[in-house]
């Protein structure tokens, strides 16, 4: 099984008082993983639509250790656990390190929806935007 692999590298700024990353920031972690992946690799193959409109529809995130702030990137590695006609479903294990052997900090699942900012509602994917999704991030969920 596959993932779609990004690093990203956590701030000092990402720190709580306890010392480690906290919720919101994790949180903003997940999302800059994505990123690059709905916005500019789609947009890349043509399917900038991601980039104007995609909302969280639901969000879990499970914690099993703390991720300090050392200078190094984490490795969040993302599954397609679920793909529907309006949304799609990403299983996230986000790794204490750059290795694939770092230890899982912290497992999360995002439910996502595209949405058109003109019309303020959600909409359903495209064919090729769902043909996109299938492509690019493995099936086989994690969380």
């Amino acid at each position: 099984m596959g993932e779609y692999v990004a690093l990203v590298r956590p701030r000092w700024s990402d720190m709580d008082a306890f010392g480690h990353v906290n919720h919101a920031r994790l949180v903003t972690l997940l999302e800059e993983a994505r990123v690059p992946l709905l916005f500019d690799d789609a947009a890349g193959v043509g399917l900038g639509e991601f980039a104007r409109g995609m909302v969280v529809v639901r969000l879990a995130v499970d914690y099993r250790r703390p991720i300090v702030v050392d200078g190094s990137e984490v490795r969040v590695e993302m599954t397609l656990a679920e793909l529907r006609y309006a949304s799609f479903t990403l299983d996230y294990r986000l790794r204490a390190g750059p290795s694939e052997q770092a230890p899982v900090a912290a497992t999360a699942t995002t439910v996502l929806a595209p949405y058109d900012v003109n019309a303020a509602s959600p909409r359903r994917l495209t064919s090729a935007e769902r043909a996109f999704l299938a492509e690019h991030i493995p099936s086989g969920g994690t969380a």
